[in-house]
């Protein structure tokens, strides 16, 4: 995930630990560099590493909460050469500093006595890991996982996983890269019951919001670790129409809505800018939109749009700017 972070937002931070824990994935644990006490977190909160390359990127915490002598993230090598995670990978070792941000939670373990349902794929464990780790302390609240991966080797964490604490609580699945092998997450979803955590690939969590359509909205949980497709094949330009002062604005195609706004001297308030924590909603006066987001339930696309991610169907929409 890309962020947009100030140099004085950061601190440096020493590599106390950095290897490879799956094909792919590797560990970085940071500790500050005089051996005080960090910033304390919640389960499913993230930070922002400028990588060796010189990219901002955000990272899910995935060690216990309770911990406050270090951060803990997974990272896993991204498919371009010119991505953080490569940058992170190839060039971070033990003893080098990083600049990190404070940790910041977009995807809160909100209270839910009836249990949790938690659905991970890939490198999407490492927020679910730390929610685990604290629901496992606490020893309270019943949670089930599924971990959803191409093989044993490509699942992080897949020793602690398969021992207790966690082992009759969590499910491991591997489709092989076959699509027609995935898990069948009806059976899991069909029955609505506590609160569910979903991180993975955007299929999967498309698959996830498709399936929880009668479920309450508040009980329902996305966070995504890569950045939605900037274009797709049928994109195209729109227009704008901001209601409070008439103004037209113009949203070419691989620009957000969101990215015109804040162009046009607007202050639009936002933090995924993926589609799944809901800071950006906006209210939807007009027009049809081309909803992309994983937050929105069927009944509210008629009157809401979250501007970081969702596009225009008709060739202008009207929104409460």
């Amino acid at each position: 995930m890309a962020a947009d972070i100030a140099d004085s937002d950061l601190t440096p931070l020493r590599v106390t630990r950095a290897e490879p824990i799956a094909d792919g994935i590797s560990l970085f644990e940071l500790r500050h560099p005089d051996g005080a006490d960090l910033p304390e977190f919640t389960a499913g909160a993230h930070l922002a590493v400028r990588v060796p390359s010189g990219l901002i990127r955000k990272y899910s915490l995935c060690n216990d909460p309770d911990e406050r002598d270090r951060y803990c993230i997974a990272v896993k090598r991204e498919a371009h050469e010119n991505s953080g995670s490569t940058s992170l990978i190839d060039g971070a070792r033990v003893g080098d500093m990083l600049p990190a941000s404070a940790p910041r939670n977009n995807f809160a373990l909100a209270k839910s006595p009836a249990g949790y349902t938690f659905i991970a794929g890939g490198i999407g464990i490492t927020p679910i890991m730390a929610m685990i780790r604290h629901l496992s302390n606490t020893g309270i609240t019943p949670f089930k996982l599924y971990y959803c991966t191409r093989n044993p080797q490509a699942t992080a964490f897949r020793e602690e996983l398969t021992a207790p604490p966690f082992k009759a609580r969590v499910v491991l699945h591997h489709d092989g890269g076959d699509p027609d092998r995935a898990l069948d997450l009806w059976p899991i979803l069909e029955r609505p019951k506590g609160h569910v955590y979903c991180c993975g690939p955007r299929p999967m969590m498309q698959a996830v919001r498709d399936m929880t359509g009668h479920w309450s909205p508040s009980a329902v949980h996305f966070e995504a670790f890569s950045e939605p497709a900037r274009r797709a094949a049928n994109d195209r330009p729109f227009q704008v129409c901001l209601a409070r002062s008439g103004d037209l604005v113009n949203v070419p195609v691989g620009i957000t809505i969101l990215e015109a706004l804040r162009a046009h001297g607007l202050a639009v308030p936002s933090s995924c800018e993926s589609g799944t924590c809901g800071t950006c909603r906006t209210r939807l006066m007009s027009g049809e939109a081309d909803h992309r987001d994983l937050v929105l339930s069927e009944h509210e696309h008629a009157d809401t749009i979250m501007v970081c991610v969702s596009r225009a169907r008709s060739d202008q929409i009207t929104i409460d700017r």
